[in-house]
């Protein structure tokens, strides 16, 4: 060997802890660009995801996150496991999708809010009716929207909110909803009531509440708003729902790990579930009971 090639080998080694050089002349990666060839993830294209062999949080597993008590009609019998309910029938649509089986699906109890909060996650997606926004993604990363959602408003029959046919008769109610939900948003940004609302940890909180008589009315996703009302407090009406941006519906995401390798491959295999008619058929099936309510203007 020359003495001017030994030269530059010894100055590679020595240099191997700077990635990037590292990188060029010796093949020595970063661990996660490692991780994302290894998936077939390289350059982010949803093509290139392996089937089974993406670099979760476990290998050869899915991991899935969720809240506990998880709810009807997007779960069933507080049971995310069983693959009934919309979105755990999504979860495992997603999962075989992207080349898991229901027996590599493990799902992980996950606090609403935390969710989308900063910090690393320890599951692979979550599914729990997260809304996709942008305040939300300086945090989190999203899939693709998986269900396109509006928000309702629900008062016991014999509320003063029962009546309610515009934004503008809701102001002067007592409105609650859940800490950290689009449904608090909507009760803030858009109704701006004389009162301020009550906020609540849970939505089995807000439901007592409603029940109670210690707020006119709650603020919910419409699926929620008739499961409510049918299963849950038939003393209770949907008295309408809110209107939607026709350019930019209100879309729940799978929330994935801000510096997620996994987000193109999720998000493909959302879109090929909407395109081949999964997600259609899935809410048709879950998620009938969820018929039009007049739209409060």
């Amino acid at each position: 060997m020359h003495l001017a090639n030994r030269s530059l080998v010894t100055a590679v080694t020595a240099a191997c802890s700077a990635v990037a050089l590292c990188a060029a002349l010796t093949g020595c990666a970063p661990q996660s660009e490692e991780k994302a060839k290894a998936s077939g993830q390289a350059g982010g294209e949803t093509g290139a995801c392996a089937p089974g062999g993406l670099a979760t949080e476990v290998e050869g597993k899915l991991t899935v996150g969720t809240d506990k008590p998880a709810y009807a009609p997007w779960f069933s019998d507080d049971e995310p496991s069983n693959g009934k309910g919309f979105e755990s029938a999504v979860a495992y649509a997603v999962a075989k999708q992207l080349g898991y089986g229901r027996d590599a699906v493990v799902w992980q109890h996950t606090p609403f809010n935390s969710a989308f909060a900063p910090g690393a996650k320890k599951f692979d997606f979550d599914i729990n009716q997260v809304s996709i926004s942008e305040s939300r993604k300086k945090a989190v990363a999203f899939s693709s929207g998986y269900y396109d959602v509006r928000q309702a408003v629900v008062a016991l029959k014999s509320s003063k909110a029962a009546g309610a046919k515009s934004v503008a008769d809701l102001k002067k109610v007592k409105l609650g909803a859940q800490v950290g939900t689009t449904s608090l948003d909507f009760i803030n940004d858009l109704v701006k009531p004389d009162t301020k609302p009550a906020v609540y940890q849970r939505n089995d909180f807000a439901k007592w509440a409603l029940k109670t008589g210690q707020v006119d009315a709650i603020v919910v996703d419409l699926p929620t708003a008739f499961y409510i009302t049918g299963a849950e407090v038939p003393e209770a009406e949907v008295v309408g729902q809110f209107p939607n941006s026709d350019d930019k519906p209100e879309q729940f995401g799978l929330v994935l790990d801000k510096e997620s390798t996994l987000t193109s491959c999720v998000s493909g295999a959302v879109d090929a579930l909407r395109k081949d008619g999964t997600l259609a058929a899935l809410e048709k099936e879950w998620l009938s009971d969820a018929v039009d309510a007049p739209v409060l203007q």
